[in-house]
């Protein structure tokens, strides 16, 4: 990394105020070249900006960042400018013409972690933090970048310590005046371990849905009223609602904010067979969307008796809502056999009534709160931490079943680099310095 780069760090576009930053071993020089000399270090300053052949670019506020203290750890910058799409483009030109670069997409943030400013997975809570949408999810994401997530591998990571620790020194130094069961020391903290990380693998969908958002599929026969029911729950007419039988074809995705969580509610296509190339395609759409739902609203026309809810009942799953749509017309007979074919909890509802769509949206609250909140953060909020966590168990629960000592140290090491991955945190010395400072050897 021995270029400079720069960038716009706000949005493009006419605005107040725009942030160019500089980061690398000439930003001093780009800096002065362009307001005349450094300010105080992390002082503003007001500078005129000129180019290269002296022309006025912009009266603006400067800040000089020399490393390491900077956020790449890199001698850094800030140029605070008016916003016009003219004064911009002539501080890039400027910049560019004294040799800088354009910066690529995250390549600040993964200077800061390439100088140990930030850990791999504080670099991914940078990007979380600014895609954010919702006050969890910023949450979250502030949480593993203020250390949260790290500071749970870091304890994981001394427990592998102590017991690889033990198990290295019954395999190198068995001449040694120590105790007959050292390797057996290990079992303990590994098993402290593994039952950590069955807990966090056990919790890991709920840092994505925290992230993605937490998806439930209205799905049922057509004409059900789940469309009206989307747009009801949405406050707008996202779907489009008629009397003809089909209408809806493909997944309408609309994104919600519950509690202060992200839900992409989805309408689907009535599910039924049909010979309709395009409807056909839409009901395996709806299946397919519903199957990896985090929960389903299983819409039933309680005002019917053509039998057509059985189409889509082997969607629902055990902690699904049955909702027994158009409650204000008289009974047909399909609300007490679909009731009576799944023990899932119901909920009669008209969609023309506010009192009766507010209970549902008091129902998914609750529901959501349930899945989604706890008493600490996720230890997994991307897939691959979920994997490197996978790995990691397996390699401990192999380890606690080895007999010799050389073996289960191995499947100790490979559990460490899986956590690795996501910490970058183990460090070999750290275990020659647990050996030797846990037993007396060479005295």
């Amino acid at each position: 990394m021995t270029d400079t780069i720069f960038a716009l760090a706000t949005a493009p576009g006419r605005a107040a105020l725009a942030v160019v930053r500089l980061s690398g071993p000439d930003a001093g020089a780009a800096l002065t070249a362009l307001a005349g000399k450094l300010p105080a270090p992390r002082r503003a300053s007001l500078r005129k900006l000129r180019g290269a052949g002296g022309g006025l670019i912009d009266e603006a506020l400067v800040l000089w960042l020399p490393g390491p203290a900077s956020y790449t750890g890199e001698d850094s910058a800030e140029l605070h400018l008016h916003g016009g799409q003219a004064v911009v483009e002539a501080v890039v030109d400027a910049l560019a013409a004294v040799g800088l670069r354009l910066a690529e997409p995250g390549e600040f943030t993964r200077r800061a972690f390439q100088n140990g400013r930030l850990d791999l997975a504080q670099a991914e809570a940078v990007a979380d933090l600014i895609d954010a949408e919702t006050t969890a999810q910023a949450r979250q994401a502030l949480d593993q970048l203020g250390g949260g997530l790290s500071r749970r591998y870091d304890g994981w990571r001394d427990l592998l310590i102590e017991s690889l620790a033990v198990l290295e020194a019954a395999v190198d130094f068995p001449d040694e005046d120590l105790p007959e069961d050292v390797a057996a020391r290990a079992r303990p903290p590994l098993r402290t371990l593994l039952g950590e990380l069955e807990a966090a693998l056990s919790d890991a969908d709920r840092g994505r849905r925290v992230r993605e958002g937490f998806r439930i599929a209205l799905i049922g026969a057509p004409n059900a009223g789940k469309s009206s029911l989307l747009n009801a729950l949405a406050g707008r007419d996202a779907a489009i609602v008629t009397a003809t039988p089909g209408t809806t074809r493909d997944v309408i995705e609309v994104p919600l904010v519950v509690a202060g969580y992200k839900v992409l509610l989805a309408d689907t296509a009535g599910v039924r067979d049909t010979a309709e190339a395009i409807e056909a395609e839409g009901v395996r759409r709806a299946r397919a969307w519903a199957e990896d739902a985090d929960l389903r609203l299983w819409v039933v026309d309680q005002s019917a008796s053509d039998g057509d809810w059985r189409e889509a009942s082997d969607l629902a799953r055990a902690g699904d809502l049955l909702v027994l749509n158009k409650s204000d017309l008289a009974p047909g007979g399909d609300e007490q056999a679909a009731s009576a074919s799944t023990d899932i909890e119901r909920l009669p509802l008209s969609v023309i009534s506010d009192l009766d769509v507010d209970a549902l949206r008091a129902w998914l609250q609750t529901r959501i709160v349930s899945a989604l909140s706890g008493a600490e953060f996720p230890a997994a909020t991307r897939l691959r931490h979920a994997e490197s966590l996978t790995e990691a168990a397996e390699r401990v629960r192999r380890a606690l079943a080895q007999a010799e000592p050389e073996l289960a140290a191995e499947d100790v090491r490979l559990a460490a680099r899986a956590l690795e991955r996501v910490s970058g945190r183990v460090d070999p010395e750290a275990v020659l310095d647990r050996v030797f400072s846990s037993f007396c050897i060479g005295k």
